[in-house]
């Protein structure tokens, strides 16, 4: 492990757990030379270090002790708070358990409001609802600093990091760097750390210039894709949005003009942070797909609609597979029975309608 003194760059690799899609420019994003820090892995690996320490006594005072580590240790992970600010906590006044947030009262006339996931709320909520936490009320996370930070180095060493990767503020630093590589927005990223320009949070992480021209390709080779969109795929604005109980309609107009319907659960309205005016990507598998032959607009309950020519047909023992052009720049590929093949009797130039319905679109946010 190189200690953090070293100058050179080091470059920020993509946790095998973000999820992330291989052209995201967000995994090149490189530390500022002379800064090293963990990554998402390493922080992983840290916190269950963490979680195993707090737990591995048999005498409850010290578990208690732990534990209060354990917590401050999350906090700043998830929150990239300073160790200052996390010991003056009052979390039983200070984290929203309803809306999942925690207020660092710095500033008496600004203070700073961090979201954290349910998962982490509750846990922490858990943990406070033991009784020698409530005993303590508002004094539960104030413990000495010198204190605190021989214990995350201590893990840092146990985990075989150089201890000064485990610091609390090396693991702000480390929160910072995650959040831009997901690619969470420079002012996102400012506002949750506290800072007071967005040049000390861009400060943590450069781009070389060859960097910088792979950034500009991928992100002008994805324009290009929305501008054409792939077979089966859509790049749309959202229209509007109609939420109910379960539920959400979602009305797009894609980049030909088209009007989409797909309705998803709220779930996933919330999760994806849909709003009006939004572009988005949707797509729609093959075999969801119907077509239906004829002139006139058919009669069907599909909301999804479209005419086109049919401009290739493959025809298998099982299936066949037929690629209607609706427009200039997309076509829809359609996967039905030979059957079907049969009955419907498609030829290569025939006019044909695509329909599916509103249930079929996926949607995806870049």
């Amino acid at each position: 492990m190189k200690s953090p003194g070293k100058t050179q760059t080091k470059k920020v690799q993509e946790s095998k757990a973000s999820g992330s899609d291989g052209n995201d420019h967000g995994r090149i994003v490189s530390l500022a030379t002379g800064d090293e820090c963990l990554d998402t892995t390493q922080l992983n690996q840290l916190e269950q270090s963490f979680r195993e320490w707090a737990e591995d006594s048999r005498r409850s005072d010290v578990r208690l002790s732990r534990q209060r580590i354990l917590l401050i240790f999350l906090l700043i992970r998830y929150t990239g708070a300073k160790l200052s600010e996390v010991l003056a906590l009052n979390p039983f006044e200070d984290i929203d358990w309803i809306r999942h947030t925690v207020v660092f009262r710095g500033s008496a006339l600004d203070p700073r409001e961090v979201q954290i996931s349910q998962a982490l709320s509750s846990e922490i909520r858990d943990t406070l609802g033991n009784p020698p936490f409530q005993q303590e009320s508002g004094t539960a996370l104030n413990l000495d600093p010198g204190f605190v930070r021989r214990k995350f180095y201590e893990r840092a060493q146990a985990c075989g990091f150089h201890k000064q990767l485990g610091g609390p503020e090396t693991i702000r630093k480390a929160r910072a760097v995650e959040l831009m590589r997901s690619n969470m927005p420079l002012p996102a990223v400012q506002m949750i750390l506290g800072h007071s320009t967005p040049s000390l949070t861009s400060a943590y992480v450069s781009f070389s210039k060859e960097e910088i021209q792979l950034v500009a390709k991928r992100f002008m080779e994805k324009e290009s894709l929305r501008k054409t969109s792939a077979r089966n795929s859509f790049y749309a604005k959202i229209q509007s949005i109609t939420r109910g109980d379960i539920q959400t309609r979602v009305d797009l107009t894609t980049i030909d003009g088209h009007p989409l319907t797909t309705v998803i659960t709220n779930d996933s309205l919330e999760r994806l942070g849909l709003r009006q005016g939004r572009l988005i990507t949707a797509e729609v598998k093959a075999p969801w797909v119907i077509l239906q032959g004829g002139e006139n607009d058919p009669a069907s309950s599909a909301e999804n609609r479209f005419k086109g020519i049919l401009t290739k047909i493959t025809r298998g023992k099982i299936n066949t597979e037929c690629v209607v052009r609706i427009s200039d720049a997309t076509e829809i590929c359609a996967i039905i029975s030979s059957a079907g093949d049969l009955l419907l009797q498609l030829h290569e130039g025939d006019g044909v309608w695509v329909l599916f319905n509103c249930f079929s679109v996926v949607l995806h946010v870049d």
